[in-house]
């Protein structure tokens, strides 16, 4: 070993740094020149996926994923008043009353009145077959003939038409309770009143028909007799 030789080696002063300064200058170089490249083709693929989204929005594609998170699109999407059907609204839009069960209640229970306590038409029927009667036995007859013609054929059709009024009433009240088991299902049920007037309806209209063939067949109350 020579003993002029240092022991511990310098970094050259030489020619020799001048070197190693221009390759890390070239090193760092070339690295700023990958990182403009990069951030280059990052800017264009953004602009290349910006422009593919405007252009599928454009075409009305489907929405990206981002838009798939909105909870309210399918709602959205799904929403179509024309393929709303309610059982329970008529052609014009407007929800069912059930104005004719009501209706036809209040009038069988109207009728029932009616065929207990007697009507116009009724009188009017009695007063006929009364005239009818004094017509036929004006020119003589028994007292038997007398009382079938003018008092008991104006009975029997006071009756009859008291009866009629009746079965009508009977009918409808039946109608008003079976109406909502027709036609289109209702979500809502009846209301309780218009069950009650109609039930009531129906009683006064079954006690007047038995009361009106009672009296029409004098089951009742019998005619007179002459003797």
């Amino acid at each position: 070993m020579n003993p002029g030789t240092p022991k511990n080696p310098t970094t050259p002063t030489g020619p020799a740094a001048p070197a190693v300064l221009d390759a890390e200058e070239t090193a760092a170089e070339e690295n700023t020149a990958k990182d403009a490249a990069y951030s280059l083709d990052k800017g264009a693929a953004e602009a290349e996926g910006e422009q593919a989204v405007a252009d599928d929005a454009e075409a009305g594609s489907a929405p990206g994923p981002a838009q798939d998170l909105d909870p309210d699109a399918a709602l959205k999407g799904s929403d179509d008043d024309s393929d709303f059907t309610d059982p329970d609204f008529d052609a014009s839009g407007k929800e069912s009353s059930g104005l004719a069960s009501a209706a036809a209640a209040v009038a069988a229970a109207g009728l029932g009145v009616v065929a207990l306590s007697g009507s116009w038409t009724g009188k009017i029927a009695a007063e006929r077959e009364t005239l009818i009667g004094q017509i036929k036995t004006s020119s003589g007859g028994t007292a038997a003939q007398q009382i079938s013609e003018i008092y008991g054929d104006a009975w029997h059709s006071t009756a009859l038409v008291n009866g009629l009024f009746a079965l009508l009433a009977l009918l409808v009240g039946v109608f008003a309770l079976v109406r909502p088991a027709f036609g289109a299902p209702s979500p809502h049920p009846q209301p309780g009143w218009v069950r009650a007037v109609a039930t009531a309806g129906i009683a006064l209209g079954v006690l007047g028909l038995v009361i009106s063939i009672g009296m029409y067949f004098d089951l009742i109350v019998a005619l007179p007799t002459a003797q």
